[in-house]
C-alpha cells in the first residue's frame, strides 16, 4: 500500500479528501470494477449472481470497513468492531436497493454514518468530505456516539439495547410496501425483549413481515464472547424457528475459510480474493432472498456468522472500541488501514453505486425524511360535566375521546399491557377492539382491531413511540406502578424528537390507577416513584406531564396534547369517580399557565396549597375548611402543567426542534402561589414540585409519597404517608405564626 495525500492526484475525487491511504487496484478491476453495477438509471443492481455486482458489493464492504476505522480511529474514540464483522450484509442491502435500514446497536453509529457519508446524505449537514467526516465525529453539533434523527437519512436512535425492532415493525406497519432491515448483535440478543416483541407483533400481524432482522453473529458482546456464542448453526436456526421465524437464512462465513483461521467465527477480509468474492456472493444472494421472504409474506431472519472486527484493527471483543491509544498514528491502526485501502477509482465507482442506490441519498428518500400525512380529526366531542355535579372516571372521559381518534385514524394505535378495563378504559376496546386471532365479542378481541395489548411495558411503549417517531398518533397506557419498564424506549424517543428536522405527533401517554387507588394490592402496585424520572425530563424542553384533577381536565388535557409536536406528554389520572372541580376552560388556562386556582378563602394569614393530582385534592379541601376556622384564610391551587411554572432558564427549550417557550411570569406566578405559607402536596414524587419550590419566597413546606404498604382504602394510604387533613393543617398553622 502506498500513503499519498489528496493532492497528488488530480484525478482524485473531492470527497476523497481526507482518506489517508490508497491501495493498487484489485484483481480485475477494470473488468468488473470501473463501471458502477448500478446503471444511472437504475435504484439496484440487475441480479445478486451477476461478477461485477459482487465485486462492487465487495469493495463497499472494504470502504465501510476503512471509513469506520478511520473515522473512529479521528478520536481514538468509537466502535468499530460490530459492524465491521456485518459490512457484506449492509453493502448487500443498498446495492439491491434497501436504504430503510435501523439498528438495534447504537455502537453501530460509526458504520452507519459511513453509509450515510457514501451516498451523499450527509451533505445536509455539511459534511462533503472524508476530512469533514473525521472532524465532526463525536463533536457537537456533528455526528453523535450513538444514532440520533438528528442526522439526515438515519431512521431512528440507537442508544440502549432491546429498542431497534421496535423502530423496525412501527415502519413496517405504516409502510407495508418497502422493507425496514435492521441489524441486532448476538451480544444485545440476550435482551428479553427482542424475540418476545416480535412475537406478539407476529401474532397481532401476521401479514406485516416487512422488516428483517439481520443477526450480526460474530461471537463476542462488548467486553467478551456473547452468550450466544457457543450454539451451533442449528440450534441457533432452531432459536429463530422456536419463535415464529419462517425462514431462516443464515451465512457462515467459516464454510468459505481457506486460511484454516481457528474456532467457530473466522475473518473473511483474510481469505483469498477470490473466496472473498465468493463468500460476498454468498451474502448478496442470501440478503436479496431474506428481503423478498420479508416483502412476500414470511417472518424472515438474515444471519450473517462471522468474527468480530473483520478487517479492521483487532478481532474478537478487542475490536469493540478504541482507546485513546488506538490514534491513527499508531502502528496497528496504520497496518489495517493501509490493509483496507482502495485504489481512487474504486472509491468513485463506490461512491457512484451508493449514491444510485434505492433511488437517491437516505437523506433524500428513506420514510422518515417526509411527514406521515395524518387524518383530520376535526374538533374533539368533548363532553363537560357539571361543577360540583356527580363524580366522574377521569379514565373513561378520556377512552370516549379515544375511540372517536381511532375511529377516525386508522393508523392510530393503542397499547397497554395490563388490560384497559382495569383501568376504567374498557370504551377504547368496545370502540376499538383489541388486535388478537380469537375473534370473541365479549371481550372486544377482533383481528383487525387498534388495541395492542402483549403483556410487556417494554413492547407496549416501544411500539407506541415507534409510530410516533415515524410520524403517526399513538397512545400508551399502564398502571403508573408498571411503566417504568417501557420508559427508556420513551425516553430514547422523545429525546430523539427534541432533535427530530421534522414534525411528528407527540409520543402520548395515559398511566391510571396511581399508587393511591392500589392500597390494597400493596407496595408492588405503589410506584409513584417514575414522577421523579418526569420531574428530571421535564428540564430537557420536551417533555410534559399533565395532571387533570378531575373528568373535565383529563378530556382538555388530551385534546390539547394531541395537537402538539415533537413533544413526550404524560397524562395522569385516577380510574376512581371523583368530583368535577374544573371546566374545559380552566384547564384549557391551566395549561398554559401551569396552574389554576380552585378554591380560595381569605384570613388574616393565608396558606397557599399548591396541589399535584386529583386524589390529593381530597385531604386538602378538609384542611382548608378547618383552616378557615380558625380565621386563616387558604387558596387551593391545581397543578397541571408543572413544566410551565418553571423559569425559562431552567429549561433547556431553545434546543429542541419544535420549542415550546411557553412559561408563567414572576406577577402570574406570585398571583397564585403567593401567600404567607405554601405547602407544596402531591401523592407521588416530591420533585415535581421542585419548580414552585424554587421560585416561591414564601415560608413553605412539601408533603409528598413516601413508601407503599397494604391498606383497605386511598385515605389510609395517605395516612400513611403524613397526607391527611390533620396533618396539612398543623403544619400549615406552624408556618403562618
Amino acid at each position: 500500500m502506498t500513503a499519498i495525500t489528496p493532492k497528488a492526484s488530480s484525478a482524485l475525487p473531492d470527497f476523497c479528501e481526507g482518506i489517508q491511504y490508497f491501495g493498487e487496484a484489485l484483481p480485475d478491476f477494470a473488468t468488473y470494477g470501473a463501471t458502477p453495477a448500478i446503471d444511472s438509471d437504475k435504484v439496484a443492481i440487475a441480479s445478486p449472481t451477476d461478477t461485477a455486482a459482487v465485486y462492487q458489493t465487495l469493495l463497499a464492504a472494504d470502504a465501510l470497513r476503512y471509513l469506520t476505522l478511520q473515522v473512529t480511529g479521528s478520536k481514538a474514540s468509537g466502535h468499530p468492531g460490530g459492524f465491521a464483522s456485518q459490512a457484506e450484509a449492509y453493502a448487500a442491502l443498498v446495492m439491491l436497493g434497501y436504504k430503510n435500514i435501523i439498528t438495534e446497536v447504537g455502537h453501530h453509529a460509526p458504520g452507519f454514518y459511513s453509509a450515510m457519508f457514501l451516498d451523499r446524505s450527509l451533505e445536509d449537514m455539511g459534511i462533503f468530505t472524508v476530512q469533514q467526516l473525521r472532524d465532526r465525529f463525536r463533536e457537537k453539533h456533528g455526528l453523535l456516539g450513538h444514532l440520533s434523527g438528528y442526522i439526515p437519512g438515519i431512521l431512528a436512535p440507537a442508544g440502549p439495547l432491546g429498542q431497534g425492532q421496535h423502530f423496525a415493525m412501527s415502519a413496517a406497519l405504516l409502510h407495508r410496501d418497502k422493507l425496514f432491515p435492521f441489524t441486532v448483535g448476538d451480544g444485545g440478543l440476550g435482551e428479553p425483549y427482542i424475540m418476545s416483541s416480535m412475537a406478539h407483533f407476529n401474532t397481532a400481524y401476521p401479514s406485516v413481515t416487512n422488516f428483517l432482522p439481520v443477526l450480526v453473529w460474530n461471537g463476542y458482546s462488548q467486553e467478551h464472547h456473547s452468550m450466544v456464542s457457543l450454539k451451533t448453526n442449528e440450534q441457533m436456526q432452531a432459536y429463530w424457528q422456536g419463535n415464529g421465524f419462517a425462514e431462516v437464512i443464515l451465512v457462515d462465513a467459516k464454510e468459505f475459510d481457506d486460511q484454516n483461521q481457528p474456532g467457530d467465527y473466522v475473518d473473511s477480509t483474510a481469505f483469498s480474493f477470490q473466496q472473498r468474492l465468493a463468500f460476498t456472493q454468498a451474502v448478496l444472494v442470501a440478503v436479496d432472498k431474506a428481503a423478498r421472504s420479508a416483502l412476500g409474506g414470511k417472518l424472515t431472519v438474515f444471519i450473517i456468522k462471522q468474527l468480530k472486527g473483520a478487517g479492521v484493527h483487532a478481532r474478537g471483543a478487542k475490536s469493540h472500541n478504541l482507546y485513546p491509544k488506538d490514534t491513527l498514528d499508531a502502528p496497528h491502526i496504520i497496518s489495517a488501514l493501509q490493509t483496507r485501502a482502495l485504489s481512487q477509482e474504486a472509491w468513485q465507482t463506490v461512491r457512484t453505486n451508493a449514491e444510485r442506490a434505492g433511488g437517491g441519498p437516505a437523506a433524500k428518500t428513506v420514510v422518515t425524511e417526509f411527514e406521515l400525512p395524518l387524518a383530520d380529526l376535526g374538533e374533539l366531542p368533548l363532553e363537560e360535566y357539571t361543577v360540583g355535579g356527580e363524580p366522574k372516571v377521569s379514565t373513561t372521559a378520556m377512552g370516549r375521546l379515544v375511540g372517536i381518534v381511532g375511529q377516525k385514524d386508522k393508523n392510530f394505535l393503542v397499547t397497554n399491557a395490563d388490560g384497559n378495563e382495569a383501568s376504567g378504559i374498557g370504551n377504547i376496546n368496545q370502540a376499538l377492539k383489541i388486535i388478537h386471532p380469537t375473534t370473541d365479542d365479549l371481550y372486544n378481541q377482533a383481528p383487525n382491531g387498534q388495541v395492542y395489548e402483549p403483556l410487556s411495558e417494554d413492547a407496549c411503549a416501544g411500539l407506541a413511540v415507534g409510530l410516533s417517531l415515524m410520524g403517526a398518533r399513538s397512545l400508551w397506557c399502564s398502571y403508573e406502578s408498571f411503566a417504568i419498564n417501557g420508559l427508556p424506549i420513551w425516553q430514547t424517543v422523545t429525546q430523539a424528537m427534541a432533535e427530530l428536522r421534522r414534525q411528528t405527533p407527540s409520543t402520548i401517554t395515559l398511566f391510571t390507577a396511581g399508587a393511591l387507588e392500589q392500597g390494597r394490592n400493596g407496595w408492588t402496585h405503589q410506584r409513584p416513584e417514575i414522577e421523579a424520572y418526569f420531574a428530571s425530563m421535564m428540564r430537557n424542553g420536551n417533555v410534559f406531564p399533565v395532571f387533570p384533577p378531575d373528568a373535565n381536565s383529563t378530556q382538555a388535557c388530551y385534546d390539547w396534547a394531541l395537537k402538539t409536536r415533537n413533544k413526550g406528554i404524560v397524562i395522569t389520572a385516577s380510574k376512581s369517580p371523583l368530583p368535577i372541580r374544573t371546566t374545559l376552560k380552566q384547564t384549557q388556562q391551566g395549561l398554559e399557565d401551569g396552574a389554576i386556582l380552585l378554591h380560595e378563602i381569605a384570613g388574616d394569614k393565608q396558606v397557599v396549597f399548591a396541589v399535584i393530582g386529583d386524589m390529593t385534592l381530597i385531604p386538602v379541601f378538609e384542611a382548608a375548611a378547618f383552616l378557615e376556622t380558625e380565621g386563616i384564610g387558604a387558596k387551593i391551587v391545581s397543578i397541571i402543567n408543572p413544566r410551565r411554572l418553571y423559569r425559562p432558564s431552567d429549561v433547556a427549550w431553545d434546543t429542541c426542534s419544535e420549542a415550546d417557550g411557553g412559561f408563567i411570569d414572576d406577577a402570574k406566578f406570585a398571583e397564585l402561589f403567593g401567600g404567607d405559607a405554601l405547602i407544596g402536596v402531591t401523592g407521588g414524587a416530591a420533585a415535581m414540585l421542585e419548580p414552585i419550590m424554587l421560585r416561591s419566597n414564601s415560608k413553605r413546606d412539601t408533603f409528598a409519597w413516601k413508601r407503599g404498604e397494604t391498606t383497605a382504602s386511598a385515605g389510609e394510604l395517605m395516612a400513611f404517608n403524613g397526607l391527611t387533613a390533620e396533618a396539612l393543617t398543623k403544619r400549615a398553622i406552624e408556618l403562618v405564626h
